[in-house]
């Protein structure tokens, strides 16, 4: 739940560039994609647990080679790119069937519909861990929440699914 507080603080930070309509945004994609393959709310909710555990170590890497500021920026230009660009760029092919059999194996689902939500999913995941970079003209000390979901150390870092859960209640409380 900590990444879903980060989320809430990057709408709360004047600097940071998440806010009400990009996280309603995402949570409209999520539910775009949910119900064109015919999948429930806690389905998808597995298979964005499973992809945050499987993406992790690849940003990671990435991170590492590259630096964080660097990752940053490529994440940045991805948020707006289609989603087998998105996913070319961000995950290398050899790696890309590695990320949809353990996507498969921990969600549950078969290889071939993973495979084929995964070019939808990645910018969706992508534009949910941007909110967090600096607006720009800012002065940023980097992207916390992006932060938080490299941090292998932080419970529940990589647990997008309860990102969506709370997102959705956030979204759609009584006002």
């Amino acid at each position: 739940m900590s990444l879903f507080f980060d989320v809430l603080s990057s709408i709360n930070n004047p600097n940071q560039q998440g806010s009400i309509d990009q996280l309603s945004s995402v949570m409209a994609s999520v539910q775009q994609l949910a119900g064109s393959q015919g999948i429930n709310t806690d389905q998808m909710g597995g298979i964005l647990n499973a992809l945050g555990e499987a993406l992790q170590p690849t940003l990671k890497e990435h991170a590492a080679t590259m630096g964080i500021g660097q990752l940053e920026g490529m994440l940045s230009k991805l948020s707006g790119a289609g989603g087998a660009a998105a996913l070319a760029a961000a995950i290398p092919p050899q790696m890309q069937q590695q990320l949809i059999e353990a996507v498969a194996q921990k969600s549950g689902l078969n290889t071939g519909m993973i495979q084929t939500m995964l070019p939808k999913l990645l910018p969706v995941v992508i534009g949910l861990l941007g909110m967090g970079a600096a607006k720009p003209g800012t002065v940023s000390s980097g992207n916390p929440l992006l932060k938080t979901f490299l941090n292998s150390g932080a419970p529940n870092s990589t647990d997008l699914g309860t990102v969506v859960k709370f997102a959705e209640r956030f979204l759609n409380s009584p006002q």
